[in-house]
């Protein structure tokens, strides 16, 4: 293990859409994984990596200070995943939002080694409402228009002045998890296709960018394998070929569902307003490329809501 970039790792919501995929991946590579999850939404997407004699999982909260600094004495590097993900989530519960989305990364960062790294996972939905045309590039001004993205923007702005640290600004993530969401906008409108078999669009034409989740697991991988020439940067995170609307969005599932039918609304008004169009020229600079296209992950959607059904998956 002595080549191994960060040989142990502690990731907080290790259990989630994300960390379901991440875990195995660091795990095959001979990593060390410690896993701190509260397991709120009653998943058991990590028992199938319980064989492995390199996981570790701990039931508890990220906000738990005597929990937290324990688990940190065995960690080279932290990945904070836990979190309360999405505007509407924060919205609703806006305290609980503060608590885990940016008190806790504080915590983290007053209770870390001075060897210890932290790779923060954000959103790029920081940019929230970009000029009609122009990519967003990571010097672009950040200007969040929900609570979500104004916890995690601050949030990174913490983590990234702390030092010994990297931020991924993550595109719309989506693809199947042990985890799953189906409240993602390429997941909640591939389940439409297949069960409802229509969607309602309000502002169809609002852009927004997107990544599949194994993609970016791969990009924490890349990351930890080349902090050194990366560290103190943030770095957006998806695919440079899915810069789309919702309208083309459903125009690319309808190719895969020819019976899904899209009406744009006349009147109405997203609840989410982010609009905008994403460069991820910096990361692609380093080495790193997805592998998952919208379209092979649309595909894998519909096979996969052949076994699930919404009640079960969502952070709403």
């Amino acid at each position: 293990m002595s080549d191994i970039k960060f040989p142990r790792v502690l990731i907080t919501g290790g259990a989630g859409y994300i960390g379901s995929v991440l875990v195995p991946m660091l795990l095959a590579t001979g990593r060390k994984v410690t896993v701190l999850d509260n397991f709120m939404y009653g998943q058991t997407s990590l028992l199938d990596c319980c064989h492995d004699p390199n996981l570790r999982i701990v039931r508890g909260d990220a906000r738990d200070e005597a929990v937290l600094d324990r688990l940190l004495e065995d960690a080279d590097a932290i990945l904070p995943l836990a979190c309360l993900v999405g505007a509407p989530a924060c919205e609703r519960r806006p305290i609980e939002a503060r608590s885990i989305n940016l008190d806790a990364i504080e915590l983290l960062l007053q209770l870390r080694r001075p060897h210890q790294w932290v790779f923060f996972p954000n959103t790029n939905s920081g940019y929230g409402i970009g000029k009609p045309g122009e990519l967003c590039t990571e010097e672009s001004p950040l200007r969040p228009i929900s609570l979500y993205g104004r916890l995690k923007v601050e949030a990174e702005q913490k983590v990234l002045t702390a030092g010994r640290s990297v931020s991924l600004r993550l595109a719309t993530v989506f693809g199947i998890s042990p985890r799953m969401r189906l409240d993602l906008l390429v997941n909640d409108f591939t389940y439409r296709a297949v069960t409802d078999r229509f969607v309602v669009l309000f502002e169809p034409h609002f852009k927004r960018n997107y990544i599949h989740v194994r993609d970016v697991a791969r990009a924490f991988i890349h990351v930890m394998e080349n902090a050194g020439r990366m560290e103190g940067q943030a770095y957006n995170v998806g695919l440079s070929d899915a810069n789309l609307s919702k309208l083309e969005l459903c125009q690319e599932i309808q190719k895969q569902v020819p019976d899904f039918v899209f009406l744009e609304a006349p009147v109405g008004r997203d609840p989410d307003q982010r609009n905008y169009i994403v460069s991820n020229a910096k990361i692609e600079a380093t080495g790193y490329r997805p592998r998952v296209s919208i379209q092979e992950g649309i595909a894998e959607l519909i096979k996969g809501y052949q076994i699930i059904r919404r009640h079960q998956f969502t952070n709403l």
